[in-house]
């Protein structure tokens, strides 16, 4: 059983803490290993204390990137249109070493500026995305070749998007909640977790369901699986034999569907953050495999636009499950955050598949994975689909329907 720890932990020991639980648990940094932190100017605090962190685990270079998104508005408001995503040549070669050098790379989330871009023309804001970036990243995780993790960095101006106001103490209290930072052996705590996502997978496999159906208010969707996609969770291990968790939180089973197979339309149930703005009330139509309607309350240009980033960004890459007992979820925020929201709900993604997920992918040339139903996309977008009145089914090749989830409940 987990007990939590006391609520009253001195700031700076906390700070050390999820550090060392970023370093050690996330990431799972290795002696002589490099380490890279990607991070906005304003994460520097949490940035700073996981250098130190890495180093105490061996690490022999930790070296930050960080970006700051009042640059890139300024790129859209005054810089010439035709640069607009355009990342700098030493960057993109710096970012390529990373497939031979194998460094942990820590990510940190948190947008301390969320509607920064949002008064700005939606098709700009999506063409200003680092895409080109973004491919050559993509690689090293979908081909496993580094130990990686994306985690949060709680801060002002993100804590004032969540809560109305400043509270970065009601933020980190919320973060410590969902990364079960505030156990009193946070390893041990995330061991169980991880035992009880694995027996969801291994459900989920030995069903091999030939489609997962979501139906509520607003979505009908049908999303069809390869033979050999597998359900996932939690732990990854890389080619070297590494095993890290890429999300802190995670609280999801996931796998990559058949790019050619999703009919219906999808209503998010969760605001998306992304871009520097954020999209409400999102509802997509698929035909085909293919996204064919996008609308929204707000931002839909944004989705459009990145639906234009290649051929395959309006496929499916990703479906995942999270039921109500996610520990993102029992905080009742939502954080405008995908990192945090996609672990309260169920959600998929457009754009790029998960090969790591998929069987017999090892090798395959990008032709070769879109033959046999893998996505290859440039982009990748998560977004929420799931909550109390989403009913997810299981289909067989026959159309029998076996109930995966019901009233937020994985019933499997």
């Amino acid at each position: 059983m987990i007990v939590e720890a006391d609520p009253l932990v001195d700031a700076g020991e906390r700070l050390r803490r999820y550090a060392e639980l970023v370093v050690r648990v996330g990431a799972n940094v290795q002696p002589g290993q490099e380490a890279v932190v990607v991070c906005q100017i304003e994460h520097a605090e949490i940035a700073r204390a996981i250098a130190r962190e890495a180093y105490r685990a061996g690490a022999t270079r930790v070296t930050p990137r960080y970006s700051d998104q009042h640059f890139r508005r300024a790129a859209i408001e005054l810089g010439p249109e035709e640069m607009l995503g355009k990342t700098p040549q030493f960057l993109l070669d710096a970012t390529l070493a990373w497939h031979t050098d194998r460094p942990a790379i820590i990510q940190l989330s948190g947008d301390a500026n969320p509607q920064l871009l949002s008064d700005l023309d939606p098709k700009l804001v999506a063409k200003s995305e680092p895409s080109d970036l973004r491919a050559v990243y993509l690689p090293v995780v979908s081909d496993r070749l580094s130990n990686w993790v994306i985690v949060s960095a709680p801060n002002p101006g993100w804590a004032k998007t969540v809560f109305g106001e400043p509270d970065v103490e009601a933020l980190w209290r919320a973060v410590a909640t969902a990364t079960r930072l505030d156990a009193v052996d946070p390893v041990e705590a995330w061991r169980e977790h991880d035992a009880i996502l694995k027996q969801r997978a291994a459900a989920l496999n030995t069903h091999g369901f030939n489609s997962v159906r979501f139906r509520g208010p607003g979505t009908d969707l049908t999303i069809g699986l390869m033979s050999a996609s597998r359900w996932m969770c939690a732990a990854f291990t890389t080619q070297d034999g590494i095993e890290h968790i890429p999300n802190l939180p995670t609280e999801e089973v996931f796998t990559s569907p058949d790019l050619r197979r999703t009919e219906g339309t999808v209503r998010s149930t969760y605001p998306l953050a992304v871009g520097g703005a954020v999209v409400r009330d999102l509802e997509i139509r698929f035909q085909g495999g293919r996204v064919v309607d996008v609308r929204a309350s707000e931002g839909a240009d944004i989705v459009r636009g990145q639906l234009e980033a290649d051929e395959q960004a309006p496929f499916l890459g990703e479906i995942a499950l999270v039921d109500g007992s996610s520990a993102v979820k029992k905080t009742g925020l939502v954080f405008f955050d995908t990192l945090f929201d996609e672990n309260a709900t169920c959600h998929i993604a457009y754009g790029a598949g998960l090969p790591m997920a998929v069987e017999g992918t090892d090798g395959l040339a990008k032709d070769e994975l879109l033959a046999m139903g893998l996505n290859v996309s440039r982009m990748h977008t998560d977004f929420m689909i799931g909550g109390p009145e989403v009913d997810v089914d299981g289909l067989d090749r026959d159309g029998h329907a076996t109930p995966i989830m019901r009233d937020d409940a994985f019933v499997l």
